[in-house]
């Protein structure tokens, strides 16, 4: 068990009994597991999450409040790393004692109830106090799929949020992963519209689809290549 405070709070790092029996709400909607999926998708096939990062989906995150277990489940979240097997964080993940602290967390809008937006200090506290004065994650990205709109909250050395605004690429900066995050609006998998997508500084990272699209390309252009030289290419 680790142990720090907040406020009123004292916060210790538990693990979850085995026997807690975890919420078990319904997905929101349809968007939410593909615009998660997509999002894990281009950080794994570019090389950019590494063997003991955990990038969670609708998963529980836990602190221990004056003795009381808290578990909040972003829609997608990113922990650079987790220092047990995996198979202890199977049902839920305890920053501090299995690992580090998310470093991004996201919440997509499906509904009015603002529960995104919760500043409720007492317990059960709201998503938002969670995230800004419990686990202290240094950016929040709260993304409205219908509408395309991103709001990222940046904590800053006042302990607070902050808004962001985006670079001049309408992207966000993100230190912690040395990658940028904006909207991208397309189809993938049948879905048509908004997306969260990751870019460095070469540019989009790709999905599996739209790399083996971009392989095909090139192999046509090759193959026009060598009959424009008299050559018929293997097939």
């Amino acid at each position: 068990m680790i142990a720090t405070s907040t406020q009123d709070y004292q916060i210790t790092w538990e693990k979850l009994p085995d026997d807690y029996v975890l919420p078990n709400h319904p997905v929101d909607n349809i968007n939410q597991p593909p615009l998660a999926a997509a999002l894990t998708e281009s950080l794994e096939i570019t090389g950019r999450l590494p063997d003991n990062a955990l990038t969670p989906t609708n998963y529980g995150i836990c602190a221990t409040l004056n003795g009381k277990i808290v578990i909040k489940a972003p829609d997608w979240a990113y922990v650079p790393s987790i220092r047990v097997a995996r198979e202890e964080v199977k049902r839920s993940y305890t920053p501090q004692l299995q690992g580090d602290m998310p470093v991004v967390v996201m919440e997509f809008i499906s509904d009015t109830d603002g529960t995104e937006y919760s500043i409720k200090p007492t317990y059960p506290p709201g998503k938002w106090f969670f995230y800004e004065r419990i686990l202290k994650v240094p950016n929040y990205f709260i993304f409205e799929p219908d509408s395309g709109s991103l709001e990222a909250y940046r904590f800053d050395n006042t302990g607070q949020y902050l808004l962001q605004a985006p670079d001049e690429n309408h992207h966000h900066w993100i230190p912690e992963m040395n990658l940028y995050l904006g909207v991208w609006q397309g189809t993938r998998e049948n879905r048509t519209g908004y997306w969260l997508r990751w870019w460095d500084e070469q540019g989009l990272l790709l999905w599996g689809s739209e790399l083996a699209e971009q392989e095909r390309q090139r192999a046509e252009r090759l193959a026009a290549q060598l009959r424009a030289a008299g050559i018929e290419p293997e097939i």
